[in-house]
């Protein structure tokens, strides 16, 4: 809507209606109003992951070092870590059974830490993501 409105000001449709607010202006306002009127009520999101049974953690509640490496695994890297990347086995069995190979893990700086530490995010794909701050002995579903 944002750039709708900015293409048509910048085009110079601007032909002003009383109050200062241009034909574009009131037209998305109208309408952005109408869709908030008849939008339903979304439930209450899960708080747990019902293929895997582990909670589910909001990446903005995670560490910003989480949120960092996250953000790399999105795009692709570059990784700081040469490990960063690798197949992870899920021998602990906590995260869903997959195929071996789907997983792969992920270090998350732990500052004031000689080596990597002990948080690590590990993925099955890029919407199916968990942090374990404790080396794989807890985990949380992450929900971007």
């Amino acid at each position: 809507m944002k750039r709708l409105l900015l293409s048509l000001l910048t085009l110079g449709l601007c032909a002003c209606h009383p109050g200062g607010q241009s034909a574009a202006q009131t037209s998305v306002q109208t309408t952005t109003v109408q869709q908030h009127a008849t939008l339903p009520q979304t439930p209450t999101a899960p708080t747990t992951d019902a293929g895997s049974g582990l909670s589910f953690v909001v990446l903005s509640a995670l560490p910003a070092q989480a949120q960092q490496t996250y953000r790399l695994i999105l795009k692709g890297g570059p990784f700081p870590y040469q490990r960063d990347g690798v197949t992870f086995s899920n021998r602990e069995g906590i995260l869903p059974q997959r195929s071996r190979g789907t997983y792969h893990e992920y270090t998350v700086k732990t500052p004031g830490s000689s080596d990597r530490g002990a948080r690590r995010i590990v993925c099955a794909a890029l919407l199916e993501c968990y942090y374990t701050g404790d080396h794989y002995a807890t985990f949380q579903r992450i929900r971007p």
